[in-house]
């Protein structure tokens, strides 16, 4: 007798595997938690570094909030599309920069690292994550008031950021593959209007400037927009893919989350509202990232120290290795029972 079969687990989607989906989604709550949490362990590592430095000097300094460090890192992913606009930097390179950008302040603060310098090197380790790449050189030229420092330094350190997981599944992708799924559908006979896509588009580049792709799927995103052009279209594509009323509700309903995100937060902010952030964030910065500060030259001493260590301990213990025979000490000789070596000649 045949024993059965054991049942098989659920099928998943390709998306639902990837790290985007089990290391980078986030409830709203999630999202306001996380940001909140970096924001008070920043203020108060500054504010300690303040203290050792000169006692008192922490008083009457206006820290930036949770909220004032978004608003920041908005504005420059704005000059994410307009340095992709200078070099001619296709829409792939684009979207994966401004979503290396969000995670990079998922796990650091402004207040540690101005977004200016991560930015320009999120774009850049973009550009080669993507296959688009360009040299440092040319790279650096063209950006007024940056050297080839600016962009290195930081490399290593946005890639940690984002646990080295570089693959991007973003939503102007699932537009287009949605867009060509409605050509399929039977109540729409006639060749749609490109209009209807290109502005779908749109919402889907101003989705950037929101934190949607950090919440729901590329597809629910590229839904979303659509359904801000052609409402009705997006409503017969979800009847036409799901068999349950209450799935066709439930998507909807997400759908409708989705695009009031985007409709009043998919504008970049204003100059004047970061001006004032950005010159407070001048004097509220960690001592210890600014070059030529007490803070960071005792910073660098203790880290100079410590590699110094390391690397005197490393010389010891090959040293060590080196005076002794690496395959161990020899055996030591063991007389037998019977000395073959002694003549025991009677006279």
């Amino acid at each position: 007798m045949t024993s059965p079969a054991a049942p098989s687990e659920p099928k998943i989607s390709i998306y639902q595997g990837s790290t985007q989906f089990r290391n980078w989604r986030y409830s709203a709550e999630q999202l306001a938690q996380t940001r909140q949490t970096l924001n008070e362990v920043a203020i108060a590592a500054i504010r300690k570094t303040f203290e050792t430095d000169e006692s008192g000097s922490s008083q009457g300094v206006a820290f930036l909030t949770a909220d004032e460090e978004v608003l920041l890192v908005k504005l420059y992913i704005s000059k994410i599309t307009q340095l992709c606009g200078l070099f001619r930097f296709p829409e792939e390179v684009e979207a994966t920069a401004v979503t290396y950008l969000k995670r990079f302040y998922l796990k650091n603060t402004v207040m540690d690292w101005h977004p200016k310098n991560v930015m320009l090197t999120a774009l850049f380790l973009a550009t080669k994550t993507t296959n688009n790449p360009i040299s440092l050189e040319i790279y650096t030229t063209h950006i007024p008031k940056t050297s080839p420092s600016d962009v290195l330094d930081l490399e290593f350190l946005v890639a940690q950021s984002l646990n080295f997981e570089f693959a991007i599944w973003h939503a102007h992708r699932a537009l287009w593959g949605l867009w060509l799924d409605i050509q399929n559908l039977s109540s729409y006979t006639e060749r749609l209007d490109t209009e209807i896509y290109d502005a779908a588009l749109n919402h889907v580049r101003a989705s950037r400037l929101t934190d949607v792709e950090l919440r729901f799927s590329p597809s629910q995103i590229a839904l979303a927009s659509l359904s801000l052009i052609q409402p009705e279209l997006a409503s017969q594509w979800m009847e036409s893919k799901l068999t349950s009323p209450s799935e066709v509700e439930g998507l909807a309903k997400t759908v409708e989350v989705i695009k009031s995100i985007v409709v009043s937060q998919g504008l970049p902010p204003s100059v004047e509202s970061v001006r004032e952030v950005d010159r407070r964030l001048r004097l509220c910065k960690n001592p210890e990232k600014v070059p030529g500060t007490k803070a960071f030259l005792a910073r660098k001493m203790d880290d100079d120290r410590l590699a110094a260590e390391k690397r005197s301990k490393k010389v010891a213990d090959i040293q060590r290795t080196e005076n002794g025979d690496p395959f161990g000490n020899e055996l030591g000789q063991k007389r037998g029972l019977v000395d073959y070596d002694d003549d025991d000649d009677d006279d």
